[in-house]
């Protein structure tokens, strides 16, 4: 797949979203593509709540313009518009997708799941200085610091993927399966299978759990 692919708008990942490119060019920073990638990284893991108890059968949770709009988003929402944003500023981006096992669940998460697995974990890729570099914008700062998990950083050299220890070396996230790398959120996949995986109703809202970490 030529690079063209990575810098058009798709359905979810819609760079060419007025708002979104407004967004993209009020936080841009820096001289070169990875120092443009590294401040629209920032804006978005910061910038939008990540919230792990949204409505994952309503379509717009997956698009990128509608998560900026809403000022919340899970891991692939959140992503998604990364990915829009440096689109938007020409640099290549694709979304990838990992089943991850979280050994800090909450109860209250793991009961509604009725798992600790993730599955669908959402993350960024970017073509920065001739390599694809993973980015995962998820878990704003704040959300980091209450529960003591350490939040990730990106160089735009490195690959930021979750850590498997939390601030007090409790096992955190562990990575299972790599499920590969699209040019565009395969959303009604994802609807699918989210709906098949997680029959306890996982896939339905609730706006009372805002506290709660993923």
């Amino acid at each position: 797949m030529t690079n063209n692919a990575y810098l058009k708008p798709g359905a979810f990942i819609d760079s060419d979203h007025p708002a979104v490119r407004a967004f993209a060019l009020a936080h841009v920073k820096g001289d070169t593509e990875r120092e443009r990638a590294v401040s629209l990284y920032y804006a978005v893991r910061d910038g939008i709540r990540y919230d792990p108890f949204l409505n994952f059968t309503d379509i717009e949770t997956y698009r990128a313009s509608s998560v900026l709009a809403r000022g919340v988003g899970f891991c692939v929402g959140k992503s998604a518009l990364y990915a829009a944003c440096v689109r938007a500023v020409g640099i290549p981006a694709r979304v990838g997708f990992a089943d991850v096992k979280n050994h800090l669940t909450t109860p209250r998460l793991r009961e509604r799941m009725g798992s600790d697995m993730f599955i669908y974990h959402g993350f960024a890729e970017l073509l920065l200085e001739g390599k694809w570099v993973k980015a995962t914008p998820v878990f704003n700062r704040e959300l980091c610091q209450r529960f003591r998990v350490k939040p990730l950083e990106f160089d735009g050299r490195s690959d930021s993927i979750f850590h498997p220890f939390d601030e007090d070396d409790r096992r955190h996230m562990e990575y299972i399966k790599f499920r590969g790398t699209f040019a565009d959120v395969p959303a009604e996949r994802i609807m699918r299978d989210f709906q098949e995986y997680y029959p306890s109703g996982y896939s339905q809202g609730d706006e009372t759990e805002k506290e709660t970490f993923g």
